[in-house]
């Protein structure tokens, strides 16, 4: 049986007449920056959303970098965040040359630890930004209310949470400022890298509007030190292909990690996810001892995995500069040895759950 991990291919030979008519649109114009798909899919994003504001850019991790320069994240700053994460989280706080200061996780849900939070903030602590991972938004209410305790900013790290919600509101929405990926692989993925910003303030709206294109706010005219992080209007276009379909592709994909947890919560620890929270379900990890062998025994019958994370970023060679050790973040470690991620896209079968639940049931 051939199982894909994200299957990219079948999602384009569904969705295909509507994508090629966008690109042929694009081509035929050769408006190929900046184009009028960018503000089409910049509106019809805020609709989906709800947010005030969204800001198309060139990847999540862009969108990262434009969002803390929004806040005006300068050097020394610190930034507090979670260690089981991809490097584009805290790479950015450091490319700002600002702090990344680490929090462990949560056991269950993978999300940062909001007990631990408080003690992490210092005299020079500017923000939080949560990581809502695996599609699953961290518990972002406790947040806002440390946040608006300490006078901090939280910029919310949504790469993989396109479409979850949080109390029934849409993560985009939330916090000081909300960013998104839409590499090929995310829940809403263009064909090569993209991003966008949400926020519902006006101020960082415009700021990041500017700061996407050099910091220019008029032809030839510079208010900002900015970077170049447009999106190109061909990614858009394809954006404006898919997203029409994205809801359906939520509910499947809802369907499925459903049909995952049913047929393997005996055999695996399975992910859990919040009564408040409506997760995008990015990625379908579970948990296993010995994940190696059960890797290997997987990938013999045909059925690819992946691992996120296997090395925690406190334990990465780049951060060895803020003088973590291991067995700073337990959980974390703990986590990063035991995490697998199954196939998971809106177009996965029954039968072929059903087959890799044999294969684990086979191997566990």
């Amino acid at each position: 049986m051939k199982i894909d991990f994200v299957n990219l291919q079948q999602q384009y030979k569904t969705y295909s007449k509507d994508i090629d008519k966008r690109i042929y649109n694009v081509l035929k114009n050769s408006n190929f920056i900046m184009g009028k798909e960018i503000n089409e899919l910049e509106k019809k994003l805020e609709n989906f959303t709800n947010a005030n504001y969204a800001i198309t850019c060139s990847s999540g991790t862009d969108a990262l970098i434009l969002a803390m320069m929004a806040i005006n994240i300068q050097p020394g700053d610190e930034i507090i965040t979670t260690p089981f994460t991809w490097i584009s989280t805290a790479e950015t706080i450091a490319f700002l040359k600002a702090k990344p200061v680490f929090v462990d996780i949560e056991h269950d849900t993978f999300n940062i630890n909001t007990e631990l939070i408080e003690a992490a903030i210092t005299k020079k602590t500017k923000a939080i930004m949560p990581v809502s991972l695996f599609g699953q938004p961290a518990d972002l209410k406790k947040i806002q209310v440390i946040a608006n305790k300490y006078n901090l900013k939280v910029i919310i790290d949504g790469a993989q949470s396109f479409g979850s919600k949080y109390n029934n509101i849409m993560d985009s929405t939330l916090g000081n400022i909300s960013i998104t990926s839409f590499f090929p692989t995310k829940p809403l993925g263009c064909y090569g890298d993209g991003g966008a910003v949400f926020t519902n303030n006006k101020i960082y709206a415009d700021r990041i509007k500017m700061l996407r294109i050099h910091g220019q706010n008029k032809p030839n005219k510079h208010k900002f030190i900015g970077i170049g992080g447009r999106l190109d209007t061909i990614q858009a276009a394809i954006l404006l292909g898919k997203l029409p379909y994205f809801s359906k592709e939520l509910i499947n994909r809802q369907k499925i990690a459903e049909l995952y947890s049913k047929s393997l919560s005996e055999l695996v620890r399975v992910p859990t996810v919040k009564e408040n929270i409506k997760s995008s379900w990015a990625q379908y990890t579970i948990r296993v001892e010995k994940r190696e062998k059960l890797k290997h025994k997987l990938e013999e019958n045909g059925i690819p995995t992946s691992i996120y994370y296997p090395i925690a970023l406190h334990l990465q060679e780049c951060f060895r500069y803020l003088k973590y050790k291991k067995g700073d973040f337990p959980i974390s470690e703990k986590a990063s040895r035991e995490v697998i991620s199954l196939p998971m896209n809106s177009f996965i079968t029954k039968k072929q759950i059903k087959y890799i639940a044999s294969v684990i049931r086979e191997n566990i």
